[in-house]
């Protein structure tokens, strides 16, 4: 058994369950009882609300729905990503960059002395 299926099963005990009142049109029986339904599922954190309906049952209907429906999204597995070909002229300017970089580098190096290939510097 995998772990969303674990999740759909365990979906209600490990869920709370809130109702508020809902804004918006719908009139008195809207706005003056709690037809709005509030999910949190506690062991991911997901929130999920529905407020469309003027009915505390419809609402409560796609609330659930939609928390299944973030569940499974959230534990669907995603296509690796397939890594696109550098083309040729970015891979040249990348390396002219890095050669010049690297001069610059070497001129504010130290010569050593024991080198007998440098130049002569007295240190």
């Amino acid at each position: 058994m995998n772990e969303l299926e674990n999740y759909l099963k365990n979906l209600e005990k490990d869920t709370v369950l809130s109702t508020y009142k809902a804004s918006g049109p719908g009139g008195q029986h809207r706005n003056k009882t709690e037809s709005a339904v509030r999910l949190l599922h506690q062991p991911t954190g997901l929130i999920v609300t529905a407020s469309e309906s003027r009915s505390q049952h419809k609402n409560r209907k796609m609330a659930w729905l939609r928390l299944r429906a973030s569940l499974q999204s959230k534990f669907a597995r995603r296509k690796p990503r397939k890594p696109t070909n550098i083309p040729g002229r970015v891979k040249e300017a990348r390396l002219r960059i890095k050669k010049k970089r690297s001069l610059l580098k070497n001129t504010r190096k130290k010569p050593d002395p024991t080198n007998k290939d440098q130049a002569f510097c007295i240190l």
